[in-house]
């Protein structure tokens, strides 16, 4: 009988590599049994919960049906390395989650994650967390990230963050602060106190910093913050109205908006400061600015041919060449982290949510909201996020659609939210 893996031998493959392969694909959605995990030793309501958030998070890909927690036997700890295969397959599961809690002297806790191929008989991975008691929730997060690169073979996404415009209010007066929450909509707290509209917050490719247009003498301006601390200043000082901020994959500078001399133009400048420099200068609006994952191009929105279309030009600005055609407008382009697609608002009576090949072509729209619109790619490329703004009371919400089409699902938040976006994987 193979024996469990221990605590410290698992927290040490944390810090390896994990080896993937493809089992089953994600042509249909696999069952996959998540039993509570037991305790050696104390919290043994800790494992129950760990097992609850990695159910949920499973089933929000869409590639997987969770059997459990509840209703699911339980195990011990020695057969958290070892299961019963045959109990398995007869509770009708074709993959097994099993794993453990177990307390540290210097007050944190191990959890053990262990993924096991039912139909086989085999264990495929195992990998220790090391996280405070009061930090469980990534642990389960990191476990769930482990089942769905080792079961799919795409990258992990589930372990991050959301950061958007909450909105409280009526319609006529609306208060606009910028909040953070895990990627599941769990540990909300806010950044900015709403004394000011806020709009369009984008992480740093670090995830440490953010940017985002905010209010002064009723004029936008575009503002760093520092996630950690809270501190802020402005991207270029004075009275410049500047919008649409967006950093540069390797975060060293910020490409945005400015209004300046009757016209608007896309400009560059480094993330610590300095003199901005223009890439664009067309008559009109040009907006929206965001970086291939390579760095070496700029995607953006510009009227300049008379209504919002999207353009790619060089990072330095050159050979601008616009990629979208066909009906309606399009606007707020966003590029993969993969670097294949764009994704895009298109205006053609409601406003919805879709991708373009990164060369232009191949659209297809992904949503059916009567105004979607705002996207934001999940740093592995596959799921796209957006708001939906209910017709009517204006009331917006967060949704995201995976990038082969699919069914749409609500991100939850406590009240109304606006402008999302997804941080890198934490560290």
């Amino acid at each position: 009988m193979t024996a469990v893996p221990s605590a410290a031998a698992l927290a040490q493959e944390e810090r390896q590599p994990i080896e993937v392969d493809v089992v089953g694909g994600r042509t249909a959605a696999q069952t996959i049994a998540v039993p509570a995990m037991p305790s050696a030793g104390g919290a043994p309501q800790i494992g129950r919960q760990i097992a609850e958030v990695v159910a949920s998070d499973l089933r929000s890909t869409g590639a997987f049906t969770p059997l459990g927690p509840s209703g699911m036997p339980g195990y011990s700890v020695e057969q958290a390395g070892a299961p019963a295969y045959g109990e398995w397959r007869s509770a009708g599961a074709g993959a097994l989650v099993s794993g453990y809690v177990e307390p540290r002297g210097d007050g944190r806790l191990t959890v053990a994650c262990l993924l096991h191929d039912v139909t086989a008989g085999r264990q495929l991975a195992s990998q220790g967390f090391v996280v405070a008691e009061s930090d469980w929730r990534r642990a389960a997060h990191k476990c769930a990230d482990l089942v769905y690169a080792r079961l799919t073979g795409e990258q992990p996404f589930l372990d991050t963050r959301i950061v958007f415009v909450a909105e409280t209010g009526p319609k006529t007066d609306r208060v606009k602060r910028i909040a953070l929450m895990d990627s599941d909509g769990t540990n909300l707290r806010y950044l900015t106190p709403g004394r000011s509209t806020v709009t369009m917050p984008r992480f740093s490719p670090r995830g440490d910093r953010l940017v985002y247009t905010g209010t002064l003498a009723r004029k936008p301006r575009v503002y760093v913050l520092d996630v950690a601390s809270g501190a802020e200043r402005l991207l270029v000082p004075g009275g410049a109205v500047t919008f649409a901020p967006r950093f540069s994959p390797d975060g060293r500078d910020i490409v945005f908006s400015w209004a300046r001399d009757g016209n608007t133009d896309i400009y560059v400048v480094s993330a610590s400061g300095g003199t901005p420099r223009r890439l664009t200068s067309a008559p009109g609006v040009d907006t929206s600015p965001s970086y291939s994952p390579d760095g070496r191009r700029i995607v953006f929105e510009s009227d300049r041919s008379g209504s919002q279309q999207l353009y790619v030009m060089d990072a330095g600005g050159g050979a601008q060449r616009r990629i979208s055609f066909g009906g309606g407008r399009f606007a707020s382009p966003v590029w993969s982290p993969r670097g294949d697609l764009i994704a895009f608002t298109r205006i053609a009576g409601s406003f919805n949510v879709g991708v373009m090949n990164a060369s232009g072509g191949g659209v297809r729209i992904l949503t059916d909201g009567w105004q979607d619109e705002g996207p934001s790619f999940a740093p592995n490329g596959q799921f796209v996020l957006f708001h939906r703004t209910q017709r009517g009371s204006g009331a917006a919400s967060l949704h995201a659609v995976p990038v082969n089409g699919g069914a749409v699902r609500r991100i939850p938040t406590p009240q109304g939210g606006s402008d999302p976006s997804w941080s890198p994987l934490k560290s």
